[in-house]
């Protein structure tokens, strides 16, 4: 483009070349910025695969249309208009005098290629002259414009020297008059020549708008089908790599955080990709074909299309350099307010139970305001760009018309010309706006690529081992901790020390200790939500971290802390764990989990409707059908994690008979605060501060632990600490 410039601009060499350094030293730093960004994005735009080739080719039939329309322009007026439709210099056809006058001053070499040219015909159809005509042949454009040039040096020579013309083109415009002249004389109508002229040029035009307009609308189409797919795609790709999160992963992200990374930033970088596609191939397409067409017109007045590409840059780089800090923040204001509405929706009981409706108005709209704040910041330098753009536009165009009238003054230049001048500078100020305007959206995406690639490129701290050992495991759901530690990513101390001990099939181990002690995380090792940091955790005397994660919890039935419900109905929550669940296992399911007295009130019984996490549900039958779903599996290994809180003594007493019966073969892990949960129990561990402190069944615990004893006597009554277990 340099190049183009240094060649064909009025300006010296030394000028172009520092135009040249500048505009490349504005692109280097955005470029440059945007290294990484554009990386990423162009990664995401390789999945519209075969699309991308077709909205190339409708791109560059799009641009060839467009920079075909302002030299049609052009021809409108300077040969339509002003030379009334007469395109050459060299007469279509003329009188035998005529052709005689002017090839007799010729020399001999241009006279035989005059001669060459035309043949002499006695009958002129297309006029009413009657006498011997000449007629130009068929030849090339290349020849005809030669031809061109021989008759314009010979009518130039025919004119009087009193006339005293300098510019060439008012001789050419002379020159088209006395063709003019001898059309009339051979009785040619010159209306219906100038009209059939301007219908010619006027329906190729009509025809390039039309292709124009169909490139442009498929453009529209396949890049708004590709970032669809580019969407969907990433979308697929960050929600699967979010479900193989261990918990480790899920605590570093925040939960608003990843559903922000999912849909905004998702959507953000589709946006983009769209407008990559419709602009970053067609721009630089239509600005160096606008500077190609433009270095062919000889105006002189090139070096404004520099003042003006200089201009826009140097505005883009102000800009840039002002707004990019808080593109940067825009999306972690994004989450934060994401983050606040989310916990203030959610805990809207205990909102309104504390009266402290104020105190998260006043903390949602400090998110709120913050965001606000930033997004008008951002949105009031853009809206400064663009009518400083326009204005830098106009400009260019009043400098052109001024620049212009001094030539048509001067006969150096046409109007067409200077229209067409005007249309192709414009063409090349738009295509730098594009690739401007591209640039200013670019940084929030970039941050947007970012956040989704930190998510896809996390490495899983629990992964399926190479060589597992599902084949050879045989399954009884026996469970050993063999002197397992465990410490929390970042944490200094660990939360559990030391623990071992033996869960069999067909007994019931119970776990239970102050709150904070570690009972819900040594529950969490056994499906590795964690991978313990010291020790072996074994099912059926494999280590857990040599078997699939999908054929481990396909053997544990999980009843969670906080019960969870999806929304959809009573049937699809307990059939959660998909087609191995019959009708019969979901109804059994149910009468273990003493549920049917409160399904069979519902008017939709099992198709009854669940609302999302179960909000339409007490916490009881919330806690029940969340028991249900864990024994509708029907696994080895049951894992209670205080699943039984919420449920009074009558029904819990008889969800703990039905439930022996059913898991009278599988092993059963109870985590509990209440020790009249655990009291039946084959073996209770208790738990202080992370390490087992105390082991054996209640009656002896109740000989040997202290701890153990303090959480009974706080617990019990006189008579049931004498009572102990039959």
């Amino acid at each position: 483009m340099c190049q183009v410039f240094e060649e064909n601009m009025t300006y010296t060499s030394a000028e172009a070349m520092i135009f040249c350094e500048n505009a490349w030293h504005i692109a280097k730093q955005i470029i440059w910025e945007r290294e990484i960004t554009v990386k990423y994005l162009f990664k995401y735009i390789k999945l519209g695969g075969i699309s991308i080739l077709g909205i190339i080719l409708l791109l560059l039939i799009q641009a060839y249309c467009d920079l075909s329309l302002p030299s049609y322009t052009s021809d409108i007026v300077d040969v339509g208009i002003q030379q009334g439709g007469l395109e050459h210099i060299s007469p279509e056809a003329m009188r035998e005098p005529t052709f005689g006058y002017l090839t007799m001053a010729l020399p001999e070499a241009e006279k035989k290629q005059v001669e060459a040219s035309y043949e002499r015909v006695t009958q002129f159809t297309e006029g009413t002259y009657e006498g011997p005509v000449y007629v130009v042949k068929d030849c090339t454009k290349e020849e005809r414009a030669a031809l061109d040039e021989v008759f314009f040096q010979a009518m130039k020579a025919a004119l009087p020297q009193e006339v005293g013309i300098d510019s060439d083109s008012i001789l050419r415009q002379q020159a088209m008059y006395m063709v003019k002249s001898e059309y009339e004389a051979l009785g040619m109508d010159m209306e219906k020549f100038q009209m059939s002229y301007l219908w010619n040029k006027g329906s190729k035009m009509i025809l390039f708008s039309i292709f124009m307009s169909l490139a442009a609308a498929g453009v529209g189409f396949l890049a708004a089908r590709t970032g669809a797919k580019i969407g969907k795609t990433l979308r697929g790709k960050v929600f699967n790599n979010i479900l193989s999160f261990s918990n480790k992963e899920m605590d570093q992200f925040t939960t608003a955080s990843l559903i922000t990374r999912s849909t905004n930033d998702i959507q953000q970088v589709q946006m983009v990709s769209v407008l990559l596609l419709r602009m970053v191939t067609y721009a630089p397409i239509l600005g160096i074909g606008g500077i190609i067409r433009v270095s062919t017109t000889r105006t002189g007045m090139t070096w404004i299309i520099a003042v003006a590409v200089i201009a826009i840059l140097t505005l883009v780089g102000i800009l840039m350099k002002i707004a990019m800090p808080k593109f940067k923040i825009m999306q972690t204001l994004v989450d934060d307010l994401n983050l606040v509405s989310r916990e203030i929706l959610t805990g809207i009981p205990v909102v309104r139970a504390f009266s402290r409706e104020k105190h998260e108005e006043e903390r949602f709209d400090k998110s709120n305001t913050n965001l606000m704040r930033t997004q008008l910041f951002t949105n009031r330098v853009m809206t400064f760009m663009m009518p400083t753009m326009m204005m830098i536009m106009n400009a260019i165009t009043v400098l052109i018309v001024w620049m212009g009238a001094k030539g048509i003054q001067a006969g150096n230049l046409q109007v067409g010309d200077m229209m067409a001048f005007i249309t192709y500078t414009m063409q090349i100020v738009m295509s730098f706006l594009m690739l401007t305007m591209l640039s200013i959206m670019l940084p929030r995406a970039g941050v947007a690529a970012e956040r989704i690639e930190e998510v896809l490129n996390t490495k899983i701290s629990v992964e399926d081992p190479m060589v597992k050992k599902d084949v050879e495991w045989s399954r009884k759901g026996l469970v050993e901790f063999q002197d397992v530690s465990f410490t929390y990513p970042g944490a200094k101390e660990p939360v559990l020390e030391h623990i071992s001990f033996t869960a069999k099939p067909g007994e019931t181990t119970a776990i239970i200790g102050s709150t904070g002690c570690g009972k819900t995380t040594l529950l969490n090792l056994i499906p590795r939500f964690y991978d313990v940091t010291e020790g072996k955790l074994l099912v059926d005397g494999v280590d857990i971290r040599t078997l699939s994660q999908n054929a481990l919890r396909d053997q544990i039935g999980l009843v969670p802390q906080k019960a969870f419900l999806f929304s959809g109905t009573i049937e699809s929550n307990l059939k959660f764990a998909g087609s191995a669940v019959t009708e019969e296992k979901m109804v059994e399911a149910a009468t273990i989990a003493q549920a049917t007295d409160f399904i069979a009130e519902k008017d939709g019984k099992y198709e009854s409707e669940i609302a999302q996490g179960g909000t339409n549900v007490s916490g009881g039958q919330k806690q029940r059908l969340a028991i249900a779903r864990a024994i509708a599996k029907n696994p080895l290994i049951y894992l209670f994690d205080d699943s039984f809180s919420a449920l009074d003594y009558k029904t819990d007493a008889a969800l703990r008979k039905a439930l022996e019966e059913k898991t009278e073969h599988a092993t059963v892990i109870i985590v509990a605060q209440r020790i009249s949960t655990v009291l039946k129990a084959d073996n209770i561990l208790v738990l202080e501060e992370g390490k087992i402190v105390g082991q054996g069944t209640h009656n002896e615990l109740m000989q040997t632990c202290e701890a153990y004893q303090e959480i009974a006597k706080s617990q019990l009554s006189e008579e049931e600490l004498k009572g102990g277990v039959a």
